[in-house]
């Protein structure tokens, strides 16, 4: 039928059905082989009632599904921040996109995309050739960008609401006629698509502006006649921001395709088609429904194996026992190829590389690992060398029997780089890292480290080991066996290859088995989301930060460990005059005997081997009244900050880039907050002079600066909202000094009347508070009685009575349910939370902390996952996270924009999941260091 008069053409916006399906469903993944396909369940059952629904007199003669085809498209060459906030796809999201499109078309409905033009600007050159033509148009969408299209025979259908917009619905929405709807977007901008328009004008008042002046180019000639001076001075100063925005918000209605309207002709569906392709899906129930509507035998669907349905409950499911001697040796290109086939036929593989050390911008890789099945585990060895060590007869060369490492890479590298292939893992960032810098670019992942981790945070640890003896009841082989230990241990690549088969291949077997065990339980947890946009997506981003490192200059640290052995050189003379005798300051025994036997100052224990304990708090407590106390604590300080830091980073400096290059635990603390090693970066001391200097030592590249965004008391402003203390809320909106304000609040002294005295205390106790600080703690660092000091805290909570309620609250969840959780549902698991003796204060006050300093750590996270797109093109990188700090390297003159980019991102982070209370506040800086820059 050739489209015309009386023709009705349907267009639906196929982006919009996938994530109203993806966020609709539970997780689904296929039984026979874990393929996530919860997305493609809904499209379909959504297509299905489409299908269904749309009989009769009104039916549509013609439809297709519209799909985006890439991200960027002609606005990103108008506005490089175009859309630039969005996150990314989740993971498990994104193999199911094209089986989508595979599913419209057994559907035998039309699906069409095309490069370079959104979905949008597709359904609008069909919606105005449709007209033009003298047909209908519905446009089955709510996306509000659309409604610039409706009217003169263009409607449009919210399908989950089962409403339809004309005319009328659009004024509703917007304050003005399909026809103005793009002049308003432009002065309103769109936060979500990044669309900056005209700051500080929202919908209304775009509305009531275009509708008093006509339309947006009368508006900014006519922009000095407008009384209101903020709303003038936007106007006139962002009226090419303001145009640009109408170029990105404005739908391309001349976009060129490559078939026509007749081309969209309603067909009937294939029911073998539709039913194969649905059988493939293992859709058991729409696959018997159509094939019963059709009159056919629904296709017989397999069972789903055991591991695939284990529950919480149930014991470890069945499965072959783990035999290393059956494991394989390929070591042919032939070989390799015949487990690239099983591997693109499976859909997924469980892969680890094996290398020379555990440094990942040196070591060198050895071997890969693959599984595709419990017990069908192989080892690729690739760099194994002939003799054990380097003595007399050990030549360097390979040992025979291997694959050329290009040869392997190059066979191997589609399927690791192929986004429909799901590459399996235990601890992926060291893999992805390594096979890095082989040119191998791994994804997608799923990471069984990280799936145990946003079970089970707080229960155990998440080291392969670990798993495997507690949920597969095997105790891997252990890498001693191989590398032995002491002056006699080797690396991995002087392992024989028979010996390194059983290793390896094992590891690739068990990590397979934990897969098809843990990942099902992530839905049944309800934790899913958080694994999905929290864990697994920040995976590659913290790659990218350890590989790219930060520059130290080492002379800056040499000259600070003399200074520091100076320093200490004179606070020991100091303490050796003050005990009236020289002793080993360094020796906490012989500190002891001075303390506590000549100078007989209390709070003296022994331990079992008969001396004397002196940790930090123990000295901390007599320093508040003796000076000898004092200054060893301030030697010990010294100390660290030489040996920790100034001495041992010159250490980390790598020869090869000069720069010190730390890694990110994910799964290191309970709450979510990255932990850093090799070196510890997060732990330099902030509140010494002396600590802040070792920062200077961090140093930009020449032609660069170093730029540091900076959360400002974001766990403050957590507590605020989830214990909804309105005083400390005001405060937050109005941008007071939160400190100033709670002194002013529980001690009644106006702000203009606060002492620097009155409002460290009040410091003290706000962040005391987070942590559950006792009356003796905070007396501790206030240097007062305790009982002034619990008398604070008391004066606090009645001042702030929903924070107690907060904490009561929370500890009673905890006891109930067996955990806490953050504001993105991260769950923080507290088995000691009914402990008795000194266990249960300490499982307490982590239970109450646990839901703010998690929120802080989810919300951070989130910024880091959407920063790399964000600032994809900017000349800048993102290389550290320091709690609630990210650094940042960008060329000079670009740090402006930078700034701008990466506080929007930090500001935003919490939406749309969660809406805070309060403002997220991000304070920046830049300098030649991080001294500088913080």
């Amino acid at each position: 039928m050739a489209f015309g008069k009386g023709c009705h053409l349907h267009l639906i916006d196929g982006s919009a059905f996938i994530f109203r399906a993806y966020h609709a469903l539970p997780p689904l993944t296929r039984k026979s082989d874990g393929l996530p396909i919860g997305a493609v369940s809904g499209f379909c059952n959504m297509l299905y009632r489409y299908v269904e629904g749309n009989t009769g007199p009104d039916a549509p003669t013609h439809v297709a599904v519209i799909f985006d085809k890439g991200s960027h498209t002609f606005r990103n060459d108008l506005y490089d921040l175009y859309k630039a906030n969005r996150e990314a796809m989740p993971e498990d999201l994104r193999p199911q996109i094209p089986l989508t499109r595979e599913a419209t078309i057994a559907f035998n409905i039309a699906c069409k995309e095309l490069e370079g033009y959104e979905a949008d600007d597709i359904i609008a050159t069909l919606s105005c050739q449709a007209r033009d033509a003298g047909g209908r148009v519905t446009i089955i969408s709510s996306d509000k960008d659309l409604m610039q299209l409706v009217g003169d025979g263009v409607e449009m259908l919210d399908a989950m609401k089962n409403l339809r917009i004309d005319r009328d619905g659009v004024f509703e929405k917007f304050g003005v006629f399909p026809e103005r709807v793009v002049d308003v977007q432009a002065l309103a901008g769109d936060s979500v698509d990044n669309v900056p328009g005209a700051p500080g004008i929202g919908i209304k008042t775009a509305a009531l502006l275009i509708n008093e002046y006509g339309d947006l180019d009368t508006l900014l000639e006519r922009a000095g006649e407008i009384k209101q001076p903020k709303r003038r001075e936007t106007l006139i100063e962002k009226a090419d921001q303001i145009r640009l925005s109408r170029q990105l918000v404005q739908l391309d209605c001349e976009t060129p395709l490559d078939f026509t309207l007749d081309d969209l002709e309603v067909k009937e569906p294939d029911a073998e088609v539709l039913l194969e392709f649905l059988t493939k899906m293992e859709f058991r129930t729409l696959t018997k429904r159509i094939a019963e509507a059709a009159g056919v035998e629904a296709p017989a669907i397999p069972e789903a194996p055991a591991a695939a349905v284990a529950s919480d409950d149930a014991p470890a499911p069945e499965m072959p026992p783990i035999d290393p001697d059956a494991y394989e040796c390929v070591s042919d290109a032939a070989r390799l190829e015949d487990w690239v086939a099983m591997i693109r036929e499976r859909g997924y593989v469980a892969v680890d590389t094996e290398t020379t050390g555990l440094d990942e911008m040196r070591a060198e890789l050895v071997g890969i690992c693959l599984s595709v099945e419990p017990g069908a585990a192989c080892y690729v060895p690739l760099g194994h060398r002939a003799g054990e060590g380097e003595g007399l007869f050990d030549s360097g060369e390979l040992a025979e029997g291997q694959i050329a490492l290009n040869t392997a890479l190059d066979l191997l590298k589609p399927v690791l780089e192929d986004d429909s292939i799901l590459k399996i893992g235990q601890n992926m960032k060291y893999d992805a890292k390594i096979l890095s810098r082989y040119g191998i670019a791994v994804a997608p992942i799923d990471d069984t480290m990280l799936i145990s981790y946003a079970q089970h945070a707080g229960e155990h640890g998440h080291g392969m080991d670990t798993l495997s003896e507690r949920y597969l009841g095997h105790t891997p082989i252990p890498i001693k066996e191989l590398l032995g230990s002491g002056k006699g241990m080797i690396t991995f690549d002087r392992v024989p290859i028979e010996k390194a088969v059983k290793y390896a291949a094992e590891d690739a077997d068990v990590t397979l088995r934990l897969w098809q065990l843990l990942k099902p339980q992530l839905h049944r947890r309800k934790v899913t989301t958080v694994y999905e946009t929290l864990e697994r997506p920040l995976v590659p981003v913290l790659a990218r930060m350890e590989m790219a490192g930060i520059k130290v200059n080492r002379d800056t640290l040499s000259r600070m460990s003399n200074a520091f052995s100076q320093k200490m050189a004179g606070l020991e003379a100091e303490i050796h005059e003050l005990a009236g005798e020289p002793f080993n300051v360094g020796s906490p025994a012989q500190v002891g005997e001075i303390l506590f036997d000549r100078m007989g100052l209390p709070g003296g224990k022994k331990g079992k081997t008969g001396k004397y304990s002196t940790p930090a708090d123990v000295l901390e407590d007599l320093a508040t009244e003796h000076d000898l106390p004092a200054r060893i604590l301030d030697w010990r300080q010294m100390s660290k900050l030489k040996s920790t830091y100034t001495d041992a980073l010159q250490e980390h400096i790598n020869p090869d880039t000069g720069r010190v290059h730390t890694s990110y635990s994910i799964a290191g603390a309970n709450t979510g907050r990255l932990a850093s090693t090799d070196p510890n970066l997060q732990n330099i001391p902030v509140r010494t002079e002396e600590g802040r200097r070792i920062r200077e030592a961090f140093v930009a590249e020449e032609g660069k600066v170093l730029v540091s965004l900076d959360y400002s008391q974001i766990e403050l402003r957590i507590l605020a909202h989830i214990a909804d203390i309105e005083a400390l809320k005001e405060a937050f909106r109005e941008g007071q000094d939160i400190h100033a304000a709670t002194a002013s609040e529980m001690f009644n002294v106006p702000l203009e009347e606060m002492t620097p005295e009155v409002r460290r205390q009040a410091k003290a106790i706000n962040f005391g508070v987070i942590y559950g600080i006792s009356g003796f703690g905070l007396a501790r660092n206030l240097r007062i009685p305790r009982a002034e000091a619990q008398g604070f805290i008391d004066r606090y909570f009645e001042r702030f009575p929903g924070i107690k309620d907060y904490m009561d609250a929370t500890v009673e969840f905890a006891k109930e349910h067996g955990h806490v959780q953050t504001l993105f549902g991260r769950r923080i698991n507290t088995p000691e939370i009914n402990a008795k003796g000194p266990h249960a204060g300490f499982a307490r006050r982590a239970a109450i902390n646990a839901p703010i300093q998690g929120t802080a750590a989810d919300v951070i996270r989130r910024a880091m996952i959407r920063m790399d797109e964000a600032i994809a093109g900017q000349p800048a990188k993102m290389l550290l996270q320091v709690h609630d700090e990210l650094i940042f390297e960008v060329e000079k003159g670009a740090e402006d924009k930078l700034i701008a980019t990466a506080r929007a991102v930090m500001e935003g982070a919490a939406d749309p999941a969660v809406k805070l209370a309060v403002p997220l506040v991000v304070d920046a800086g830049t300098g030649a260091n991080w001294a500088e820059a913080h």
